[in-house]
């Protein structure tokens, strides 16, 4: 008892206060220290997000013709590659954003992928994560235009999405495969040319 008293007066003494107010603002000085070095980062934890962000820096890279298969490894799982994302069968790339569209950002389901109809209906169901616009509305359709204005605007265009790569056939020529104009494909238009 005796020690909790002397410290008390000694409190009293020196500082004017009783020594539930001492003690309450010494709390409110370490939280407030908390609270301050939380808000800046350490050097080693400076070292590792700049090593993380590495990526912002680096030039996009024109990847060119890309199927869906191949874009599929650009969602930002391996943080060597760009961080990819396509509207309309065009590749952009979404590096820079990476907080939205990288893995745990909010968007990371759209990288990757063309995912013109889950813009369309502002959709996060794994079903809408498709190019395919067939079917939808005029506001809808207007609504992914906005998208792609805002993507064009914002972002490098890398590439575009075939159906399939060039494929080779059992003669071993080249066979180019086909590309859709309108409703028809290129090869049922040559056929209909070769007809007449």
């Amino acid at each position: 008892m005796a020690p909790w008293s002397t410290l008390t007066e000694t409190i009293n003494h020196y500082t004017g206060l009783s020594p539930a107010a001492f003690f309450t603002i010494v709390a409110l000085m370490v939280v407030t220290y908390k609270v301050v070095c939380s808000m800046f980062v350490a050097a080693e934890d400076y070292v590792a997000v700049k090593k993380t962000n590495e990526f912002v820096v680096r030039e996009p890279v024109q990847l060119g013709d890309v199927t869906e298969e191949e874009l599929r490894a650009y969602d930002g799982s391996d943080p060597n590659k760009p961080l990819l994302m396509a509207i309309k069968g065009q590749i952009y790339d979404v590096s820079r954003s990476r907080m939205f569209y990288g893995p745990g950002g909010p968007y990371a389901l759209f990288a990757g992928r063309d995912a013109s109809r889950a813009l369309a209906l502002m959709s996060f169901d794994t079903k809408d994560l498709t190019g395919n616009i067939e079917g939808l509305s005029a506001s809808e359709l207007e609504v992914l235009q906005d998208w792609e204005y805002k993507f064009m605007e914002k972002y490098v265009k890398v590439g575009q999405i075939v159906s399939k790569r060039t494929e080779q056939n059992n003669i071993g020529n080249e066979v180019e495969p086909s590309k859709t104009i309108g409703n028809e494909s290129q090869e049922n238009i040559t056929e209909g040319n070769d007809a007449k």
